[in-house]
């Protein structure tokens, strides 16, 4: 998902009225798709002072993928507690959290509502609104999808997604404190893979019985 803020006045998708919608050739069971957590990442890397990449990810991620049936809208939001910011540095991962910048006292979460879909099953553009603390923007996520597969414990399918993109902080209000200026640059780049797992279909019931 190559996330890039959008302007307001970005055109509308092509997806039909009250959601997402799927991309052309994607056909997906109706239901609701559960994130695979143990096979899922959000990670993220933003440079400092300018000279190199810090690295880190988000640890505590929800998921909710409704596929409604053909052709219909569905629903895709995503969720984020951003005090599960892991950098790999425990004494850095609290500096972040506090008011320097995420503040997650004040911003709990981030959330992305998906609003449309462009594109074919294979790359797509994926457009919603994300929402850090009060601020919400416009953005696109350019997808690619991996495929589906059975797990074979249970033979219900996975869906893989991979994604890369950037989002910048002083959209979101998050380019103040002793963390503004030089000390880290505003563009954070984004690295998504995600697994969603089919809804199980469990034996047709007669209703005569």
């Amino acid at each position: 998902m190559d996330i890039t803020t959008a302007p307001a006045t970005a055109p509308s998708t092509d997806s039909p009225a009250g959601g997402p919608g799927l991309p052309d050739g994607l056909t997906l069971t109706p239901g609701r798709w559960e994130l695979d957590t143990n096979h899922s990442s959000v990670g993220f890397a933003i440079r400092h002072l300018g000279v190199s990449k810090v690295r880190g990810a988000f640890r505590d991620v929800s998921a909710e993928l409704v596929i409604d049936g053909p052709g219909e809208a569905g629903r895709l939001e995503v969720e984020v507690a951003l005090a599960s910011v892991d950098t790999g540095n425990a004494d850095r991962d609290a500096h972040v959290r506090t008011a320097d910048l995420l503040d997650v006292a004040v911003r709990p979460t981030m959330r992305f509502v998906a609003t449309g879909v462009r594109g074919d099953q294979d790359r797509f553009d994926l457009s919603g609104d994300l929402t850090i603390g009060e601020v919400t923007q416009p953005v696109t996520f350019d997808v690619e999808f991996g495929g589906l597969e059975a797990f074979p414990a249970d033979g219900r399918r996975h869906a893989g997604f991979e994604a890369t993109g950037e989002i910048r902080r002083s959209d979101f209000g998050l380019d103040g404190g002793l963390l503004a200026g030089t000390f880290l640059g505003d563009v954070v780049k984004v690295e998504l893979d995600v697994q969603f797992v089919e809804p199980a279909v469990g034996p047709a019931v007669d209703p005569a019985a």
